[in-house]
């Protein structure tokens, strides 16, 4: 038996005619895609893509694009919506088909029911001429491309076209909404482009108001830990505040485990004052949580208070609030 040797050569043209013919696809955006972009801004109700075979697969990426991004999207499979899942799709919903031929048949009579609904129909397709671009209100064509598959066979330049033009749609409405960093970290709480987004106020499980350890400056260290005793869930320091209450020092655990071993228990009823670490490093409310990790990470500290906009403290960031930012750290290395 013969070795066969990967054709790096073919592994090339394939990139290379995918490339091209997406890179053509800029001289196409026009009044056309302009009016596409303003009809899913526009749109009242759902977004609603549909397809068939690799088609459809695409589409699902465009719908989670749309989602993750502003714009409420599903995906509607073309056969279980003639049996039944039209019923997903209302008369203010926008529906984009993606067909390569624009023939497909349970395409083809999915867009005949869909009109007879009443629907929005933008078609992304290879051409103009087909009956699904003769049914749409609105046509985004990307022209004859070539296969990239040596057969000419596999969906493979036409469905990278059908994603570009759906990526286009989809982040152009984005800017449309002036969709933020912190609108996108909302809708990917859990994932480690959420969580890079995090605020601190976000972060902090120790808030004002709800286990925040916080006391005066000049109350005994042994009043000062008797009432932090008291909360439920014990953080490994104390806020210590000035007449004002604005953050004056902090009084972490291990200074008083450091304190202990070189003075005994003696010092136990001077003012907090005088044992705190004063003008703590601190940080604001509103700041990214992988600020506060690398703050954190810098001075090698395990408590970070969060102070307002007149350093008054109202939370504490524990290390253990953020080791999951730790983690993405770690991973993106």
């Amino acid at each position: 038996m013969t070795d066969t040797h990967p054709n790096l050569e073919l592994a090339r043209r394939v990139i290379a005619t995918e490339a091209e013919c997406v890179s053509a696809l800029a001289g196409r955006i026009d009044e056309r895609f302009a009016s596409a972009a303003d009809a899913v801004y526009h749109c009242g109700g759902t977004v609603v893509l549909t397809g068939i075979g690799k088609a459809g697969i695409v589409a699902r990426k465009i719908s989670a694009t749309l989602a993750s991004t502003g714009t409420p999207s599903i995906f509607l499979h073309p056969v279980e919506a003639l049996h039944g899942d039209l019923g997903r799709v209302r008369r203010d919903d926008i529906v984009i088909v993606l067909s390569h031929s624009g023939t497909t048949e349970e395409i083809i009579r999915l867009v005949d029911h869909l009109k007879a609904r009443g629907s929005h129909l933008v078609a992304i397709t290879a051409t103009d001429e087909s009956p699904l671009a003769r049914y749409a209100d609105i046509v985004l064509c990307y022209g004859d491309v070539d296969e990239a598959c040596p057969l000419g066979l596999a969906p493979s330049a036409s469905t990278s076209c059908m994603l570009a033009l759906g990526d286009a749609i989809a982040l152009t409405v984005m800017d449309m909404r002036n969709f933020s960093p912190e609108d996108f970290a909302a809708f990917h709480p859990v994932g480690a482009l959420g969580r890079s987004l995090m605020k601190v106020e976000e972060a902090m499980t120790f808030r004002s108001g709800d286990r925040l350890p916080v006391a005066d400056q000049n109350s005994s260290v042994r009043d000062v830990l008797s009432e932090a005793e008291k909360i439920n869930r014990r953080a490994g320091a104390v806020l210590l505040v000035d007449g004002s209450g604005k953050l004056a020092g902090i009084l972490t655990d291990g200074d008083l485990r450091r304190r202990i071993l070189a003075d005994g228990d003696a010092f136990l009823d001077k003012p907090a004052g005088e044992v705190m670490h004063r003008s703590p490093k601190h940080i604001a409310a509103g700041e990214l949580a992988s600020e506060a990790m690398s703050i954190m990470n810098e001075y090698r500290i395990d408590e970070l208070p969060v102070v307002d906009d007149e350093g008054k403290p109202i939370g504490l960031l524990d290390v253990q609030d953020l080791v999951g930012l730790k983690t993405l750290g770690s991973s993106s290395r």
